[in-house]
């Protein structure tokens, strides 16, 4: 009897799915011609080009950054967009760029140092040699940090400063770039334990110089590490660039924001091959000596930062929102092509292809490319307590009730595989019906876990249906993200056209679709200190 009960229920959930699906219309015409669209008339890749070659890297509120935003704004303006604007919101704190670097060894023999310096670390003051010197300053104890730098008084002037322990290079046997099988699109459900939306997002202090920063290097003993460093008149700080496996130098900051916080010494990441190789030397005390030149700038004179907004004006219910975006900030060791010019360069062409093809919505769709996702989400999290509720509080604006869906891409430049349903099983046969089309392009696959990391967060959080689409990794977890390599040449052209292409089809369906997409209960608001 079990078994029947079991089997009816089957026939039941799959006969309501059925008459689901039937329910949800695609207009299959539309979609036929958004795909010639896509890949036909492509210019995507035209758009990572700007983006990376021409503007990058793209710190917030750097050069870059406000040249790749007029950039964007001015394009969609050309393509026909409206409302148009460069949406203020701030603080953030200064910005800073590179202007020029150059590293060596002198000895014990000649040789090119590549390297990255550290945001917001300064320069060099000219060209500086010195010798290397391999020290240990533990952040863990303000005890153990003070006995350290005892030991270490008057042994400093003049060094060029190594802080971490060489890592090991293992050599890799796995390939660098993979698409997901179907086990992996089809992994089952695993609940996780509840926790901030926002948790692991804010980066914690710079460590002194290129330390390790973790939870127990408190700031004021960051600050203290770095005081002394400064005091002993060190020169400079290297660091291995993480990932050394697959021989990129991964980074990020080495100073802060903050207009009030101390600067460290110039910090640069070196290829783990070239720190390992002066660490070895120092060993079996070889003298090895260094010389580098390093220039970076400073912007303090502005200290907000803005999000570029733009729409396709809706017509019966255009005071209700589709939204569209991707962060456009990138960190500064490559410039910024899958991390995320790629998702940038997506969300632009699915505006473009709607205004090509003059498709009429019942919605307003709008997009919006992000500053300072690299710090924690700050361009969409502000943008979001403006429009539609503060996390803190959890009430709603007006604008909260009249956003149909955000949909974000940010997870490298592989091809659109499914959508993330953030716990939201009520949109599965929606997707499941816009997703059709696209069957045999290989995007299918709708997990109803979270995801995290990224600027959906900041809608979902306050209980709008926000979603991140499943993307192949490519290489984006092995030699792209926050790396050097993330470069144009790193951006795979056919992947962001079909991708493009089920963009423009979402957000054409979610804005003329009868109703809204339905979404889960606002969450309660936090529990104040005190309650």
């Amino acid at each position: 009897m079990g078994r029947k009960r079991v089997g009816l229920g089957v026939v039941v959930a799959a006969v309501l799915c059925a008459a689901l699906l039937a329910q949800e219309a695609v207009d299959l015409q539309v979609v036929q011609r958004i795909k010639t669209e896509a890949f036909e008339n492509s210019m995507v890749m035209d758009q990572v080009f700007r983006m990376t070659d021409v503007y990058g890297p793209r710190l917030t509120g750097s050069p870059g950054f406000q040249a790749s935003a007029d950039w964007a704004a001015g394009q969609l303006k050309e393509w026909g967009c409206e409302n148009v604007k460069l949406e203020k919101w701030g603080p953030f704190g200064q910005s800073w760029s590179l202007v020029r670097y150059s590293g060596n060894f002198v000895e014990p023999q000649p040789a090119p140092i590549t390297g990255v310096v550290l945001p917001w670390t300064p320069g060099t003051n000219g060209r500086v040699a010195g010798e290397a010197i391999y020290v240990a300053l533990p952040l863990t104890s303000d005890s153990d940090l003070e006995k350290a730098m005892a030991e270490l008084k008057g042994k400093l002037g003049g060094k060029i400063v190594l802080m971490q322990t060489p890592p090991a290079i293992n050599m890799q046997t796995s390939p660098a770039a993979r698409r997901l099988n179907e086990e992996e699109l089809n992994r089952p459900y695993e609940p996780a334990p509840r926790r901030s939306p926002f948790a692991g997002l804010v980066q914690p202090p710079a460590g002194p110089a290129g330390s390790p920063g973790g939870p127990q290097a408190s700031r004021p003993r960051v600050a203290r590490a770095t005081q002394f460093l400064k005091e002993e008149g060190a020169l400079m700080v290297l660091m291995p660039g993480g990932r050394p496996e697959w021989g990129v130098i991964v980074s990020g900051a080495g100073g802060s924001r903050d207009v009030k916080e101390p600067l460290p010494l110039p910090t640069v990441a070196i290829f783990a091959e070239h720190y390992n190789r002066i660490a070895r030397l120092l060993a079996q005390k070889v003298p090895v000596r260094l010389e580098f030149e390093i220039e970076t700038r400073f912007y303090r004179d502005n200290q907000d930062s803005f999000n570029v907004v733009a729409e396709i004006p809706g017509g019966r219910k255009r005071d209700e929102v589709v939204m569209l975006g991707g962060h456009l900030d990138s960190w500064t060791g490559g410039t910024g092509g899958a991390d995320n010019a790629a998702g940038c360069a997506v969300m632009m062409e699915a505006m473009r292809i709607l205004k090509a093809l003059n498709l009429k919505m019942d919605r307003t769709v709008r997009i919006a490319l992000w500053s300072a996702e690299e710090q924690g989400l700050l361009g969409s999290r502000a943008y979001v307590k403006e429009h539609f509720a503060d996390p803190a509080e959890m009430k709603p604006k007006s604008e909260h009730a009249k956003l149909s869906a955000y949909f974000n891409l940010d997870n490298g430049s592989g091809k659109i595989r499914g959508v993330y349903l953030q716990g939201n099983d009520m949109v599965r046969p929606i997707f499941e019906a816009w997703l059709a089309p696209f069957k045999e392009m290989g995007a299918t696959a709708l997990p109803i876990r979270n995801t995290g990391s990224t600027d959906h967060v900041s809608f979902d959080a306050v209980g709008l249906p926000g979603f991140q689409f499943v993307q192949d990794p490519l290489e984006y977890s092995t030699r792209t993200h926050h790396s050097n390599l993330d470069t144009y040449e790193r951006v795979q052209a056919p992947d962001l056209m079909q991708a493009s292409a089920i963009v423009a089809a979402f957000a054409y369906h979610a804005a003329t679709r009868p109703e809204l997409l339905p979404r889960k209960p606002m969450p309660k608001a936090p529990a104040k200190k005190g309650q």
